[in-house]
């Protein structure tokens, strides 16, 4: 088993900063990828961004390519999502996820290991 948990979420402007964390724990050896999914109001979970624990291959959607950047500390079994110019839009509940998959997995029933979200809000 894999426990994660998110933190860094909270209210911020439009135009602003935010950076999430999520602290790993269990089975982390068991992990290939990380990744970021986010959960708007009335909306379907999406993914946002992975990257490879080994190597660091990253893979991000369209709409946060040059605005958000993930990276991960593999000595602290960390990882981060570095959120800049956040938008109305980006507004949802972030979670962190864990996957034994290979390749850039982006579904999220390809992820076993979830956190319990970190909320994120945008004002305009």
């Amino acid at each position: 088993q894999v426990q994660l948990v998110e933190s860094g979420g909270g209210l911020v402007q439009a135009g602003g900063s935010l950076r999430l964390s999520c602290a790993a724990s269990g089975r982390t050896d068991s992990r290939n990828i990380m990744a970021w999914f986010r959960q708007a109001p009335g909306k379907e979970r999406e993914f946002v961004v992975s990257i490879r624990l080994i190597g660091g291959r990253t893979d991000y959607i369209d709409s946060v390519k040059g605005r958000f950047t993930i990276s991960r500390d593999n000595t602290k079994n960390t990882l981060y999502l570095q959120m800049n110019s956040l938008k109305p839009e980006d507004t949802a509940v972030y979670y962190c996820a864990a996957s034994t998959y290979v390749g850039e997995p982006r579904e999220r029933d390809q992820y076993a290991y979830w956190g319990q979200g970190t909320q994120v809000t945008v004002s305009s």
